[in-house]
């Protein structure tokens, strides 16, 4: 999986280079703009390591994302410019009605549902504040309280109760931390299929074989 999504990202032409952080086994390195750097003892720490190396911008995937092709990436860039921070989704009713058996994990926000689509956008050392308050909640037993005194009670409540659109949930983020954040969302279905189980990685390769690939 891992080698077909740095294949993907490699011939997009506003891709420089690509870092594989954590700790990969690649039998070879596809290209020399491929390198591979250690992961940090959190994803918060990791990234935050990242930025502070190279300070970005990142276009950022997961290794378990092999259904990411040009069209949904050329889609994301596009969403994201002038923002800090961004993350990419795709609203329920697009998925189901493509792949209408797939389960997902689905985030409830005034006009739609959504699904992460394992695609974000660290614009530079600027989002390190809230890397910083993400690592903190990583590391709090009680999850609940982090997240409250992260984001605030009213900000939390509007969401919760579902007084947001996704894209008015993100910008209020963003403005609390004092940068311009955003949520991508995207059309297509398959940007929010990632392999986390058996049935994920069959509904892939089916997907795949359909491709021709």
């Amino acid at each position: 999986m891992l080698s077909r999504v740095v294949r993907t990202l490699l011939p997009h032409p506003q891709v420089e280079r690509v870092v594989v952080l954590g700790h990969p086994r690649l039998e070879r390195l596809p290209d020399s703009r491929v390198s591979i750097e250690e992961a940090g003892a959190s994803i918060a720490d990791t990234l935050t390591s990242a930025l502070q190396r190279h300070r970005g911008p990142f276009l950022l995937t997961t290794a378990d994302n092999p259904l990411l092709d040009a069209a949904t990436i050329d889609a994301f860039l596009a969403g994201v410019k002038g923002a800090d921070l961004a993350a990419g989704l795709v609203e329920r009713r697009v998925l189901l009605s493509a792949y209408p058996n797939s389960k997902r994990t689905w985030l409830p926000f005034r006009g739609g549902a959504y699904s992460g689509a394992n695609l974000f956008w660290l614009g530079g050392p600027q989002v390190l504040p809230l890397l910083d308050v993400w690592r903190r909640v990583e590391q709090q037993r009680k999850r609940s309280r982090a997240v409250l005194g992260a984001f605030g009670p009213l900000l939390l409540a509007a969401i919760v109760l579902r007084l947001l659109t996704v894209e008015q949930a993100a910008a209020r983020v963003g403005r609390r931390f004092g940068i311009v954040a955003r949520a991508v969302v995207l059309p297509y279905a398959e940007a929010c299929i990632d392999v986390d189980k058996v049935s994920d990685h069959e509904l892939v390769e089916a997907t795949l074989r359909k491709r021709g690939g």
